[in-house]
């Protein structure tokens, strides 16, 4: 990717065993970027030939023999970056055309900003129903949080490199794909720097998940030490997939649960109809009142998808609610007896 004098930016771009994705992800950099910015691929210890396709698209590239987590990777591109602007980009991420563009403009209109992120666009390229639910709901929470952000997202996220560099870039404690941008948010907020979610800067996620795979990498690599890194701060902020009502939110699926139980127990020992009809009120209403809370969701997944996939979508999002608000109950019982710091050595 030619440049035509010094980069106005320099992207990152973590890749591990991601030929498939890396070329979309690629040729839209160099659509948006259109000979601006600096694009370095780390290629983590990959063994499917994506530092080959790196440098066959004409990017720098930085070869990690044994893979240490794009944590790290980010870091190591941040530091040869010769821009002092820096977008983190994944690699299975296919950014907007407009979206260098905004990333300059953003910094340019205001010399205090430090960071700056978006979310994914509302055409996910997954292809199975989960994939498609998973990155809609992305799509929807950063789309209805406040700008002002004590949080980052590193999918597609800039910083200014000397901020980036003074509080000590990602935790490469992190050695998976985890919640290393969210933490890194949390600590330009307490550093008193600058974080704005620009809810137009967006790219098309093209990973495609499974139900499986969704559930092991929600509890192992988000909830958990999400929640963890939360308790040990002592604090818990109403941003993101935190607001109020995800919580009350969660409280009514184990309800619902609580219900559904009762009268599948009450069935079992022949209880008398008023019992079961009290069981089965109390269910509806938790399903009632979890889909109001809910309701701009699933509006939106109306308009897009239709009704089937409301319903299917619903029940995904109900299973989330639960084992999200499971986790944190598991990590505050671990925080009050294992400690703090025993905690988060077992995160990362």
């Amino acid at each position: 990717m030619p440049l035509s004098g010094s980069p106005l930016l320099s992207v990152v771009v973590p890749a591990r065993n991601a030929a498939e994705t890396l070329p979309f992800c690629l040729a839209a950099l160099e659509r948006s970027a259109a000979g601006r910015a600096q694009v370095i691929v780390v290629d983590d210890g990959s063994t499917d030939g994506t530092g080959e396709l790196a440098r066959a698209a004409g990017v720098e590239v930085i070869r990690h023999e044994v893979a240490s987590g794009p944590a790290r990777a980010r870091n190591v591109g941040a530091g040869s970056a010769a821009s002092d602007i820096v977008l983190f980009v994944d690699a299975d991420v296919v950014i907007a055309d407009d979206a260098v563009t905004r990333v300059l403009e953003a910094f340019e209109a205001d010399a205090d900003l430090t960071a700056v992120f978006g979310s994914y666009d509302d055409a996910p390229g997954g292809r199975t129903l989960v994939s498609d639910y998973r990155n809609l709901l992305h799509h929807f929470v950063h789309q209805s949080s406040r700008a002002d952000s004590a949080s980052f997202w590193a999918g597609c996220g800039a910083v200014r490199k000397a901020a980036f560099l003074a509080v000590g870039g990602f935790d490469e404690r992190y050695c998976r794909p985890s919640i290393e941008d969210i933490e890194l948010g949390g600590r330009f907020a307490r550093g008193g720097y600058r974080v704005r979610l620009d809810k137009r800067l967006t790219g098309r996620h093209l990973k495609n998940w499974t139900l499986a795979g969704l559930v092991v990498v929600d509890v192992r690599d988000r909830a958990y030490p999400w929640a963890s890194l939360m308790l040990r701060q002592g604090r818990i902020p109403a941003d993101l997939n935190l607001q109020y009502s995800h919580r009350v939110s969660a409280a009514l699926v184990w309800a619902g649960i609580a219900c559904l139980t009762g009268l599948g127990a009450g069935l079992a020992a022949g209880w008398r109809t008023p019992v079961q009809a009290a069981f089965v009120v109390g269910f509806g209403a938790a399903v009632v009142a979890t889909a109001l809370l809910n309701r701009g969701f699933y509006r939106f997944l109306l308009d897009r998808r239709g009704i089937r996939f409301v319903a299917a979508a619903f029940v995904l999002h109900a299973l989330y609610y639960a084992y999200a608000s499971a986790t944190f109950a598991w990590c505050w019982v671990h925080h009050h007896t294992m400690g703090a710091a025993r905690l988060g050595e077992a995160v990362v």
